[in-house]
């Protein structure tokens, strides 16, 4: 054997195979893997994951009070129970993820610490190659799969999003974004200006405002929330009478999405009433003498943006007792001792923290190369909002803005499996999503309608995600209750499957 021919079968020996890669271990990686368990019997599978444990947003999301804005009956998975309050926090949610991951066997197929930099696929042997580097180690290792299942989740989970703004540098207190939470970070006695009012900021000013000197949340404008308390009054009802605990989780899961339908479906039906009751609720809690009009009543219809759940008040709670304030007004720039508003008004800080949002991550910030050519994401269009054009082999978790997101990565993870299965019965190695000949001179818009949704994140990054077309099959409507009838629906033999 040559030299040349020994180094190339050193490397072949080198790259993994598996049928299926899944990117990410958070709560739709670990969903992905247990499906194929379960679903594809005898399919190899790995997990690859950069942080150093599972949990995704649960791991890396640090600050303190840290708790899902999702019920964990619909949140959770549809075939783990949950036992607990709905609104649970994240060290609830890891160790629920890691009794999943336990009693299933999913650990052995997991790798982390694995970043994932490229994913090259061939036309000519039908397989994506994946290169990862180590970050213990250093070391680059590669992986070829069939099939690549994309649960990495939607925002860099690096470094959240902060606006620029003028006099930042001359502010001689600590700047810090939620989502790179420091372990050594003091905040008892502070006087504290908390930037945003989405539900990063509602989880935690509550949980430091005791601590701190006052907390101040400044908001360019109001946003919507919901309270109520951190129970379901029926699961209670249901574990006095000793029922099983898979049927109270399938109870609760119907009688919730129930209700969430409903309120949805009023929020485009009647929005003003649901407007009403939203401001009522709060109102509540803060007293009749409360600025609602300033500070907690948004320009635009419920549900245009996410809609916080507040549990028991708490955000509301801390407001009304003096620990907390909301500040309604523009920054006109940081000074060195807090924020100068366009009002004129100056907010003292010894902290800032701004809960601005996420960037937007497309694929993993993962470089993705089609038979030699780089792919452009924004130049294919979706098709239900988990494959795309022209782009062969891979699924697509991204879950829903007004339900559940774990709700969708379950009915993903049925689709792949399906889809799988029928290709192993074809024989076929490759499937291709092509719009027919029906489709051609259909029109191509935007991922999401911004005048249905329309948070900063994705108005920032729409540009870089796929289109849409005007048929429900090349859309990501967000609506559950439609999906949750299509998707097994969907005809695998469609002319928009390529096969071979």
């Amino acid at each position: 054997m040559t030299e040349t021919a020994t180094l190339i079968e050193t490397a072949r020996q080198k790259i993994e195979h598996f049928d299926v890669v899944i990117v990410g271990a958070g709560i739709s990686g670990v969903g992905a893997a247990y499906h194929l368990t379960k679903q594809c019997p005898g399919t190899s599978f790995v997990v690859l994951e950069t942080q150093e444990s599972f949990g995704g947003t649960w791991l890396t999301h640090r600050y303190p009070g840290i708790r899902s804005d999702s019920d964990l009956y619909t949140f959770g998975y549809r075939f783990k129970p949950w036992t607990s309050a709905p609104i649970a926090t994240a060290a609830e949610i890891l160790s629920y993820m890691g009794e999943v991951i336990d009693e299933n066997g999913l650990g052995p197929h997991i790798r982390y610490r694995h970043k994932i930099s490229s994913a090259v696929w061939s036309s000519r042997d039908n397989l994506w190659t994946v290169e990862a580097v180590r970050t213990d180690t250093g070391e680059t290792v590669h992986f070829a799969a069939n099939f690549l299942w994309m649960c990495q989740g939607y925002y860099r989970h690096s470094e959240g999003y902060t606006p620029e703004w003028s006099g930042m540098a001359a502010f001689k207190g600590r700047i810090v974004h939620p989502q790179n939470w420091p372990e050594d970070f003091e905040y008892a006695g502070k006087n504290i200006v908390v930037i945003g009012s989405g539900a990063t900021a509602a989880t935690l000013i509550p949980a430091i405002a005791a601590d701190s000197g006052h907390v101040t949340m400044l908001q360019r404008s109001p946003t919507y929330f919901r309270t109520g308390r951190n129970v379901v009054a029926i699961a209670d009802e249901l574990r006095e009478l000793d029922i099983d605990e898979t049927l109270i989780h399938e109870i609760v899961r119907k009688k919730i999405l129930h209700d969430q339908a409903v309120f949805t479906s009023r929020s485009f039906t009647e929005p003003e009433v649901v407007k009403q009751e939203l401001l009522a609720a709060v109102r509540a809690h803060l007293g009749p003498d409360y600025d609602l009009a300033t500070h907690f009543t948004p320009t635009y219809r419920p549900w245009r943006q996410r809609i916080a759940f507040i549990p028991d008040g708490d955000f509301l709670e801390a407001i009304r007792a003096g620990k907390a304030s909301v500040v309604t007004d523009e920054i006109e720039s940081f000074t060195e001792t807090g924020i100068l508003l366009r009002s004129g008004k100056l907010l003292e800080a010894d902290i800032v923290i701004t809960a601005t949002g996420f960037n937007l991550n497309v694929l993993g910030d993962i470089g993705f190369t089609i038979d030699g050519k780089p792919l452009v994401f924004s130049d294919t269009v979706t098709y239900r909002g988990m494959m795309f054009t022209g782009v062969p082999n891979m699924a697509w978790v991204f879950g829903y803005f007004r339900a559940s997101w774990t709700l969708r990565a379950d009915l993903v993870g049925d689709f792949v499996c399906r889809l799988l299965n029928h290709m192993k019965e074809q024989g076929a190695r490759k499937v291709t999503q092509a719009l027919r000949p029906e489709d051609k001179d259909m029109p191509l818009l935007p991922w999401i309608d911004p005048e249905n949704f329309n948070p900063g994140y994705m108005m920032r990054g729409m540009h870089l995600l796929p289109k849409r077309g005007n048929k429900p099959e090349w859309q990501h409507t967000q609506d559950y209750w439609t999906e949750k009838d299509e998707f097994p629906a969907a005809d695998l033999d469609d002319r928009s499957f390529v096969y071979e």
